[in-house]
């Protein structure tokens, strides 16, 4: 599955509800994904030498005596459909004066020796990627989608996180180990959505609703920008056929997502405290960026008050408003510069996530990501007041620039699927007409426009448009084999 994310409709749609494109079937040597892995030069296949390892740490992990025995926490797991690779279970708890959070994180550690095969080549990989026809994983699925994954009544290593929260969402006290864990369910967002919204959800989670619309006011008050735009996919229709979709994002994702940024937080606090770590950091926007953004909202007639900081002003709009919509893509230049910090000798002079509104560190999802293995060893040797291991210290200056790079290929690779996609679906419709929003225009005369039915993001031409407005479209190109899609105003 490939996505990205496109600005339509709001949150709590179920899957039945989402925008499906036209089907795409191929026959002998179309719709192949295959050129894309070629042109980036994605591996293939794992090394001999680091699949016969991981053959060996399976059958015999490293589980020392400290781990504690989390076997009779009521953990579930929820995720994506179909989901194998499952990182995190959760349990959410009321207690005398607010809620505890169990959180347990698969521990890659107990399978990937430092130095040994896999772990070179995890190395160059960063992190998993995803196509629609396909991930290119991180770690070999024997260890992602088997042995290190948090499936459902299976004993697993885990690195547990236990959050205590005061009646407003606040952590109050942190405490993270090592760990023996049994998920008792796998759950998915749809499944989640539906019993929430019945009545019926899963004693586990049942207080997450609580605890998400806490900690989405918190987001708020610390100032988090944060778009929430629903994604634009390319997924399997089941028949041997691709389809572009737009999947507006459940109100339950944002919910669970809030679980992970309090983890992801409350890690980067223990990091900088003790002054060795490395952070997810993007840089607080500058003044005369804000200033533009407030025009643009003026000039679209969205009103955003005087001295009311984007983090609010965003938070009550509607991106299904045409003008509102053209505000929440303009947003997203305030989110630029995103990168790793890592730091070894006391805490870093810039540590902040604008999108976040605090300090943050990747710690939560190590089946598809290499640094969060590596942040989980600092946290945990800094909450029993022991050394960082020296293996996770000397690849931390090395860290920024792995993960940059994989952030960069997996980019690619994510907008050349969706390109491609829309190419496919548009190629034998050149010259029909469309209805559209102006996602973004440069002196009224080029731009980008949104595309509902199919849902596309394409360039656009025309005389005079501006964002946020409603046009009509011709499609003057549909090139499959250049990923390019045009249209011009009518």
């Amino acid at each position: 599955m490939a996505a990205a994310q496109v600005p339509q409709g709001g949150t709590g749609v179920a899957a039945a509800d989402r925008l499906p494109g036209r089907v795409l079937r191929p026959r002998a040597g179309e719709f192949d994904f295959g050129t894309i892995r070629a042109e980036l030069g994605l591996p293939v296949d794992f090394p001999t030498a680091a699949l016969s390892e991981v053959e060996r740490t399976v059958a015999q992990p490293v589980l020392d005596g400290a781990r504690a025995d989390a076997t009779g926490l009521p953990l579930v797991t929820v995720d994506p459909p179909g989901a194998k690779d499952l990182d995190q279970a959760v349990l959410v708890r009321r207690r005398a004066r607010g809620y505890r959070v169990h959180y347990a994180i698969a521990d890659v550690a107990a399978f990937v020796p430092p130095g040994g095969a896999l772990d070179a080549e995890v190395r160059k990989r960063g992190q998993t990627l995803y196509l629609p026809d396909g991930n290119v994983p991180l770690h070999p699925t024997l260890l992602s989608e088997g042995a290190a994954s948090l499936l459902p009544d299976q004993v697993r290593p885990a690195v547990l996180w236990t959050i205590d929260l005061d009646h407003e969402g606040v952590p109050a006290r942190v405490d993270v180990r090592r760990a023996l864990v049994r998920s008792v369910a796998r759950l998915d967002y749809d499944g989640v959505q539906r019993t929430l919204a019945e009545g019926t959800a899963h004693p586990s989670i049942e207080l997450l609703p609580e605890v998400g619309r806490l900690r989405r006011e918190q987001a708020v008050l610390r100032g988090a920008i944060e778009l929430g735009l629903p994604e634009q996919q390319v997924e399997s229709d089941g028949a041997g056929g691709w389809r572009l979709v737009l999947r507006p994002r459940l109100v339950v994702e944002e919910w669970n997502a809030e679980i992970s940024l309090l983890t992801g937080m409350c890690a980067a606090e223990m990091m900088i405290s003790a002054g060795v770590g490395v952070l997810r950091t993007v840089p607080d926007p500058e003044p005369e960026t804000v200033a533009g953004l407030r025009r643009s909202a003026a000039r679209l007639g969205v009103e955003w008050p005087e001295g009311k900081p984007p983090a609010a002003a965003l938070a009550g709009l509607d991106p299904v408003r045409p003008e509102a919509l053209a505000v929440h893509v303009a947003a997203t230049r305030l989110l630029r510069g995103a990168g790793y910090t890592a730091f070894g000798d006391g805490a870093p002079v810039k540590s902040g996530h604008a999108g976040i509104g605090a300090s943050y560190a990747h710690v939560t999802a190590p089946l598809r990501r290499l640094v969060d293995r590596y942040s989980a060893e600092v946290c945990l040797a800094v909450s029993t007041d022991r050394e960082v291991p020296e293996w996770v210290r000397e690849a931390l200056a090395h860290l920024p620039s792995v993960m940059g790079g994989s952030d960069r290929v997996a980019g690619q690779v994510e907008r050349a699927c969706i390109a491609q996609a829309q190419a496919w679906a548009l190629a034998d419709r050149v010259g029909e007409e469309f209805p559209a929003t102006v996602l973004r225009a440069a002196n009224g005369v080029e731009g980008e426009v949104f595309v509902a039915d199919p849902p596309v993001i394409a360039r656009c031409v025309g005389d005079g448009f501006g964002e946020g407005q409603q046009v009509r479209v011709r499609l003057t190109a549909a090139d499959a084999d250049r990923r390019d899609v045009a249209f011009e105003v009518i």
